[in-house]
């Protein structure tokens, strides 16, 4: 497609040099003193030219104008596309996250319930005892049978622990929620539809959904503004901009490391600058040389080896921050320190 435009733009210049040099020589033909009855026939061929040309650049102009709209549709399929692949590149691990507090809770669970077991058949001890007990008196056995029937049950080891386990499965039910509600908000498209978005709870979830991706190379921070007003935005595109942010800040890090190295950092902070919100995406990983640092928002360009990166990540950030948002992206990098990337979009008014 870019080909075939280009093609376009080079028939367009050749047809207006030609109308350019014709005009030139009609006008040194006036400056020779040519005979009237000679210009009058230059300019009705001349004239005929230029209806022509016309005509052929208006035709190529509507030809240019549909291939545009046919390149606006394949760019609006390709972020699709890059969506649903990011989403299938992450649901292993958004399964994988699902599932380890699914299986503490369900361990828990079959701690308490055998736990439980346990205590009741110390409470039946007990209960026997005292039924046996006449006039509410203790025996002598009273005692060490009571004492037994503590240390069947294990009494101080699961008076301590029984709490603890159920306030892992409240915090994995409740971690549960946040991942799929997350990736429910992620997946949810916004039917290019411009409406308030809350940048902070945005990272929040994008955060959570992509864990998977950074948590084993570094920690991640953040520092958001907590006055932060809402931007108008496309919310599914947004989240799409701070993932693909994320996700490249964790590869930056990942490709940065070397054996025995600590775990890197990515920090996310958002602030308000008058009538812009700017988010901050930060890694220590291994940075972005000068001469590259511009190639880095070209479609299909990627320093990554092939079958890791596609090289549309940062060029639909680009296209989503600037052009569907109005907003800029800037980024400042060191190799072998770490890169800066700063979004800044219009506040909703």
């Amino acid at each position: 497609m870019d080909e075939q435009v280009h093609l376009l733009e080079q028939k367009i210049a050749a047809q207006e040099k030609t109308i350019r040099i014709l005009s030139e020589r009609l006008e040194q033909q006036t400056a020779d003193n040519i005979s009237g009855f000679a210009l009058f026939e230059q300019n009705i061929v001349l004239e005929n030219v230029v209806t022509t040309r016309t005509r052929e650049l208006e035709a190529h102009r509507i030809e240019l104008e549909r291939a545009l709209t046919e390149l606006k549709a394949a760019q609006s399929e390709l972020l699709q596309a890059q969506k649903l692949q990011a989403i299938g590149q992450l649901a292993s691990g958004i399964a994988h996250e699902i599932n380890t507090p699914t299986q503490y809770v369900g361990d828990n669970i079959t701690f308490i319930t055998e736990s439980f077991a346990d205590l009741l058949q110390a409470l039946q001890l007990c209960e026997s005892m005292l039924a046996e007990t006449p006039d509410g008196e203790s025996p002598p056995e009273c005692r060490s049978t009571l004492a037994r029937a503590m240390e069947l049950a294990d009494y101080h080891y699961l008076k301590e622990e029984i709490p603890r386990a159920l306030k892992e499965c409240k915090d994995g039910v409740k971690r549960i929620s946040g991942i799929v509600g997350a990736m429910k908000e992620f997946a949810h498209p916004s039917g290019g539809i411009m409406q308030p978005v809350d940048l902070n709870h945005l990272i929040r979830s994008t955060v959570e959904i992509c864990r998977n991706e950074w948590k084993l190379i570094a920690e991640l921070e953040t520092e958001l503004d907590p006055v932060m007003s809402s931007v108008l935005g496309l919310k599914d595109e947004l989240g799409q901009v701070l993932l693909n942010l994320i996700v490249n800040a964790a590869h930056a890090i990942a490709d940065g490391k070397t054996a025995g190295d600590k775990m890197g950092l990515i920090r996310i902070a958002t602030r308000c600058d008058g009538d812009w919100a700017e988010i901050q995406v930060q890694d220590n990983g291994c940075g972005v040389p000068m001469e590259l640092r511009q190639k880095i928002f070209e479609p299909f360009f990627t320093t990554k080896e092939v079958g890791r990166g596609s090289g549309q990540g940062l060029a639909i950030v680009y296209h989503v921050v600037t052009d569907k948002h109005h907003g800029e992206l800037t980024v400042d990098s060191a190799p072998g320190q770490g890169t800066i990337f700063t979004v800044r979009l219009p506040m909703a008014s």
